[in-house]
């Protein structure tokens, strides 16, 4: 089995070598550009690592592998004009640099790109469910991102609710990925699909770890500030939870401090986090990730791999869930 690190670093050297069209400048060069941001690649290394847990030619399913990541960047570059933000990986984004316009066309050819690459090497016998478990996955991480805008303007959302958008906005593209690798690799359908719900219910468990860090972590380690999520009014499972347990005076607080448009951060962040420690939300949000991670686990048992293999997965699933940032 190849280490994840390598496979990440198989990407890297991959994408520097994408042949990437050159004209019309103006539409490829902000391809170009979001790709060569960086990132952690871990999609696309999922995959890779899928097709080599069963056997698989890492090298044929490279091109899939791009596909991912180029499908990713594409939902990035979209996410990033919705969200207005100015920066991505401490970078101008897409839409900055180039324009509104420019970034939505980029973004678009972004995904012909992806669905080219998907059909590169996959045999043929293979391609029609490939594929249908690459459009399967796209839709879904759209749904997710409607959604999430959705819940931006709704006052009340429900804990289903949320945990669902976090499935569809980020699990569904790590068990696609996964579910992909297999098949290329050479596992069967009924392995192929467990290997999906692992990543998927990994996905949900890791966001939700994501959503604790934003409240609870070390700001020098998490990697960006702690509270963010409470100063922008996030729907989080912690403000969810929260408002579920609160009783009349905290329901109250906390919906003062969501209604509040002149506020001092510090401030902000202490009074709900102090909510949150007397409702005791983060061994709540800390149950529910567990939950989701025992539910990966339990699919993993079911796949059709030696032990080892297996507990090679168990590795990568602990170390993304033990982690500070």
């Amino acid at each position: 089995m190849k280490k994840l690190s390598d496979l990440q670093s198989i990407i890297e050297e991959a994408i520097t070598k994408l042949d990437i069209p050159q004209h019309p400048i103006e539409l490829y060069e902000p391809v170009k550009y979001i790709l060569s941001l960086g990132g952690k690649r871990m999609r696309p290394a999922l995959l890779l690592m899928a097709c080599d847990l069963f056997g698989g030619d890492v090298d044929a399913a490279l091109s899939p592998a791009l596909a991912i990541e180029v499908f990713h960047n594409f939902t990035l570059v979209h996410d990033d004009i919705m969200d207005n933000a100015p920066l991505r990986r401490g970078k101008a984004t897409v839409h900055e640099r180039w324009g509104q316009n420019a970034g939505i066309l980029s973004g678009d050819v972004m995904l012909v790109l992806a669905y080219q690459l998907m059909m590169k090497k996959v045999e043929d016998r293979l391609l029609r469910t490939v594929l249908g478990v690459f459009s399967t996955t796209a839709v879904g991480v759209c749904e997710g991102q409607q959604l999430d805008m959705d819940f931006e303007k709704r006052q009340t959302v429900g804990i289903d609710e949320y945990l669902d958008m976090i499935r569809l906005k980020t699990s569904v593209l790590l068990g696609g990925a996964l579910k992909i690798g297999a098949l290329v690799g050479g596992a069967n359908l009924a392995d192929a699909e467990l290997l999906y719900s692992f990543g998927e219910h990994l996905g949900i468990a890791f966001q939700l770890q994501d959503d604790i860090l934003d409240v609870y972590g070390d700001p020098d380690k998490f990697g960006k500030q702690v509270g963010g999520d409470i100063m922008s009014n996030k729907k989080t499972y912690l403000l969810l939870k929260a408002l579920e347990l609160a009783d009349h005076v905290q329901e109250n607080e906390l919906k003062d401090w969501l209604n509040r448009k002149d506020f001092d951060a510090a401030e902000k962040v202490y009074a709900v986090t102090s909510i949150y420690n007397h409702l005791n939300i983060r061994a709540y949000a800390g149950h529910e990730m567990n939950s989701h991670a025992e539910k990966a686990f339990i699919a993993l048992e079911k796949i059709s791999l030696p032990e080892d293999k297996k507990h090679y997965l168990r590795n990568f699933a602990d170390g993304l869930l033990v982690r500070e940032h």
